[in-house]
């Protein structure tokens, strides 16, 4: 009988990295492609508290994990910190995996896909002579600004410490976003050390990612045609979504509250706000303040989603918001997102505009509020408001709020403009014919699954 391809999937160990690499897999099993996805143990505990049982992917997945190397106790969102500490254990505890693996007969390990910044997995999988594949589940644009670095510090645009002498806007290629230099990824963080680390991390990175056979990307040709066109070795085989398995995500932290879909299901078309900020985002007990506020002023449904965490403290709700709102807002820990955003009732989405949100609301064009907080998400902002032109962003007042008559305002503004509506109509239908039949990222992702065989 002939062998099927063993792939080892390593994402980064954080629910927005964990979900379209899960999302990969799931395409790849429906190909006839074995695979194992390894998670931290952290991770994998999370995963499989908020499988429901309908959802277990064991029969198709061999999911197993591998420490972290971080204790109990420690911030795993810290990205400094868990990267430190998995380029210190995981690449020998992945070698160990994968020899154990091998170690049974007719299922040895093929490929390893590992996202694009775990420089390691690569390096194990040149040291064990398999073939490796460099995942990037954000924006291609994003990509090339990391893989362009060299040529910023050439250009004279940063130096070898990856910071600007000046502000100023660049634009990589024609028909891409404009990114100030204040945004660059590796300059997230206030520490000056953390951020010298982070850069070193991007060029070693850049270059041990070479040893990868292919880089695939989660994003579609005609979407980012400038950053596709500026790295053609890139391949685009997204947007990839649940739409297959009617919206059931699978490698979720938190537990979905699907009830929330039977609220829905009670609004008029087009007529709710839906506000989640992803698995990260925080809020002072002001700017969550004005936030429900915002959302009481407008007078329209909303479905709001407040994870644990998002705030320090554990009641931070306007005096008697809840009360006043009462059906016409649903406030749950977790949505099923992309079947939220898939519903006729859902008319916006006040999001964070990580990738993941970015790519979900453009497959189901919902239009966008955009309230970026850091990474990558200003610049899938510039693409939303600025190049796409399918949403409006947030102005800050004098002390860096947003305010709640700024939030009605803009919330007014994109449910009544019919020009934003045409556009995430259209873009919608671009990104869809993408992993249609024919279309640019499903040639692409044949492709690749032809390579693996």
């Amino acid at each position: 009988m002939e062998r099927r391809p063993h792939i080892v999937a390593m994402p980064y160990p954080a629910q927005g990295h964990v979900l379209p690499m899960m999302e990969l897999s799931l395409s790849l099993v429906k190909h006839g492609l074995r695979i194992t996805f390894v998670n931290t143990y952290y991770s994998q505990q999370r995963v499989l508290n908020a499988l429901l049982e309908k959802d277990y992917i064991g029969d198709y997945i061999n999911l197993v994990s591998i420490p972290d190397g971080m204790e109990a106790w420690e911030d795993r969102n810290d990205f400094a910190k868990l990267y430190k500490s998995l380029s210190r254990v995981a690449a020998g505890n992945l070698e160990e995996l994968i020899h154990r693996i091998n170690a049974i007969k007719d299922d040895k390990i093929t490929c390893i896909i590992s996202e694009t910044f775990l420089d390691w997995a690569f390096e194990v999988g040149e040291k064990i002579k398999i073939r490796k594949v460099a995942f990037w589940p954000a924006s291609a644009t994003l990509l090339t600004q990391l893989l362009s670095v060299n040529k910023l510090i050439d250009d004279g645009i940063i130096d070898s410490k990856g910071t600007s002498s000046k502000i100023q806007n660049i634009q990589l290629a024609p028909d891409m976003p404009s990114t100030s230099t204040t945004n660059f990824l590796w300059l997230n963080s206030e520490d000056e050390i953390r951020r010298r680390t982070a850069f070193d991390n991007v060029k070693k990175n850049n270059k041990t990612v070479t040893l990868a056979d292919r880089t695939i990307c989660n994003s579609a040709y005609d979407l980012e045609a400038g950053a596709f066109t500026l790295f053609p070795k890139i391949l685009p085989i997204g947007p990839l979504l649940a739409s297959s398995r009617n919206g059931n995500s699978a490698g979720c932290f938190w537990l979905e509250d699907t009830n929330c879909l039977k609220w829905l299901d009670q609004q008029p078309l087009k007529s709710v706000i839906y506000v989640a900020f992803g698995s990260i985002t925080t809020f002072d007990e002001t700017q969550f303040q004005e936030l429900a506020l915002g959302l009481e002023l407008t007078g329209k449904p909303f479905l709001l989603v407040v994870r644990p965490g998002i705030t320090k403290e554990t009641n931070v709700y306007p005096h008697g918001f809840e009360e006043r709102v009462g059906n016409r807002g649903k406030i749950v820990e977790w949505a099923p997102q992309q079947k939220v955003l898939s519903h006729p009732s859902v008319g916006c989405f006040l999001s964070h505009c990580g990738w993941n949100s970015t790519m979900e609301g453009v497959a189901n064009g919902v239009p966008f509020l955009c309230w970026p907080y850091f990474a990558d998400q200003p610049l899938n902002e510039s693409y939303i408001c600025d190049v796409w032109k399918v949403g409006l962003n947030f102005e800050h007042d004098e002390f860096g709020i947003i305010n709640h008559e700024e939030i009605k305002n803009k919330v007014d503004l994109v449910l009544s403009d019919k020009n934003i509506r045409e556009r995430i109509d259209e873009l919608k239908e671009v990104a869809m014919k993408s992993v249609g039949e024919c279309g640019h990222s499903k040639k692409m992702f044949s492709n690749f699954v032809q390579w693996l065989n």
